[in-house]
């Protein structure tokens, strides 16, 4: 499957934003899709997790209670709602989607890129 990500821009900090990740088919019940980031200079991290089947959802500390993962299995399409944005969620953020909760194994989006100004 091939994934698109979108939604990425400048935003201030306090604001949300909506990244979606549409695959090109359908999504296998029992994969989950996932949302990392990288921001520059940085490694790559985990963001939060979702099971496809089931709609179960994993967050890194960082992002719990503010980001929240969803998906339409109708559309083969995932989301990530980002609220209370602050200016160390800047990354560039991909998707993917592979068997495993929280590994980069898988298939990838080509990233979306966010912004956060103070």
């Amino acid at each position: 499957v091939q994934l698109q990500a979108s939604g990425g821009g400048l935003v201030q900090a306090g604001d949300s934003l909506r990244l979606s990740c549409a695959a090109s088919g359908p999504i296998s019940s029992n994969y989950y899709m996932r949302w990392f980031r990288q921001a520059p200079g940085k490694e790559r991290e985990f963001v939060a997790t979702i099971r496809w089947n089931i709609g179960s959802t994993y967050y890194a500390d960082s992002v719990k209670g503010r980001f929240t993962i969803s998906r339409d299995n109708d559309k083969n399409t995932g989301y990530l709602q980002m609220n209370s944005l602050k200016p160390e969620d800047t990354a560039v953020y991909y998707c993917a989607v592979g068997l495993l909760p929280r590994s980069s194994n898988g298939s990838w989006g080509q990233g979306t890129l966010v912004t956060v100004s103070s």
